[in-house]
């Protein structure tokens, strides 16, 4: 995108750009994806709503952008985004952060339902014209920013099995310990506080790894940009292999940054897990451990040479975790509490460990 202006943190200016390139004047408070690269662009399309969701079309129709591009509609709100303070001010505009933060979810009812009444409502003006959040929402699942009691909650759409996935998987890493997103249920949605309450910025590790996902690559640059991320991350990777998370890329996992100095505070949250557990239904076997999420974490283990040790967990939390999630919704429950407890002793074996007590009882690994 060739123009002038600047890339702002806060009322910070941290770099300026001179015909779409990226000139840096305080690297510290630069986004990591541009610390690395020069590639405006490409920065700016990785914040952008997926135009593949039908009511990210249907929001751009209501927002009367006729340029539908990724840049066009990232550059409609500045490039804000509710879980950074990173924006984009023009040359000759005399913008403040406050002026370009968002205080308003006018269009989340679009953006998540795409509903009759949400798309003929009459808007005034200064909202059309004004900045909106949901072009920033990354994610091929519909959803939306909403403002509750002054917070910001992503509220996200998904099927009984995908938000059960999802609040158990945040229920049980808790119970063990873990750093999770708080995940609720919502009438036929799931919703999440905003993790970096506005006072922290998150990083997603393509900044860092790009698209690549190799575990042992992924472990070792996150240790070279702080010693303290590598634990964090194998919890995460842990939780992958317990739950069976099939989705975890570059972009639903990263770091959290302090917004003043840019230092490194620690991984964000564990999050996005509702492509896991049952989420794809039911298989024939629930003992069934024989997948590549175990075996590949048990390789960056073995390859790098570290120690992890395995949380307590009891079949009867286990059990009681499973029952309290979405008690109305007809899920196998006996089903969820098989596999969980079947993977778990799968990894004590791999690992070599002997669980501390209570011991899970139960089928036999196949």
């Amino acid at each position: 995108m060739d123009f002038n202006g600047f890339l702002m943190s806060g009322d910070v200016k941290a770099a300026e750009i001179h015909s779409g390139r990226i000139l840096p004047i305080d690297s510290s408070r630069m986004p990591l994806y541009l610390a690395r690269r020069d590639d405006l662009d490409g920065w700016l399309e990785g914040r952008a709503i997926d135009r593949h969701r039908a009511n990210s079309r249907i929001l751009k129709k209501v927002l009367r952008l006729s340029d539908s591009s990724d840049v066009a509609a990232v550059m409609r709100s500045h490039a804000a985004t509710i879980t950074d303070n990173y924006w984009i001010c023009h040359e000759g505009e005399t913008l403040t952060y406050q002026d370009i933060r968002f205080s308003e979810d006018t269009f989340a009812e679009v953006a998540l339902t795409g509903s009759f009444s949400s798309y003929s409502r009459q808007y005034r003006e200064e909202q059309l014209r004004g900045n909106s959040p949901e072009l920033t929402n990354i994610g091929s699942y519909e959803k939306c920013w909403r403002l509750i009691d002054g917070e910001w909650w992503l509220v996200k759409a998904g099927t009984p099995e995908e938000r059960f996935s999802e609040i158990f998987i945040s229920e049980l890493g808790t119970r063990l310990g873990f750093a999770m997103a708080e995940y609720l249920p919502d009438g036929q949605f799931v919703r999440t506080r905003d993790f970096t309450k506005g006072r922290c910025n998150f990083e997603p590790a393509d900044a860092i790894v790009g698209e690549e996902e190799d575990y042992a690559f992924n472990y070792e640059r996150l240790t070279e940009l702080d010693p303290r991320l590598g634990k964090e991350y194998l919890d995460i990777l842990f939780m992958d292999a317990l739950c069976f998370n099939m989705d975890r890329h570059t972009k639903n996992y990263g770091v959290l940054r302090e917004q003043s100095t840019g230092k490194v505070l620690c991984m964000a949250p564990n999050f996005d897990n509702n492509i896991a557990l049952i989420s794809r239904g039911y298989g024939a076997d629930p003992g069934q451990t024989n997948d590549m999420l175990i075996r590949l974490f048990a390789e960056l283990l073995a390859d790098e040479g570290l120690e992890y040790e395995l949380p307590a967990l009891s079949m009867d939390a286990l059990a009681s975790i499973t029952s309290a999630v979405l008690p109305g919704e007809n899920i196998r429950r006996d089903y969820v509490v098989e596999m969980v407890g079947s993977r778990m002793r799968k990894l004590e074996q791999i690992l070599g460990q002997q669980m501390r007590e209570p011991r899970f009882e139960g089928p036999q690994m196949v």
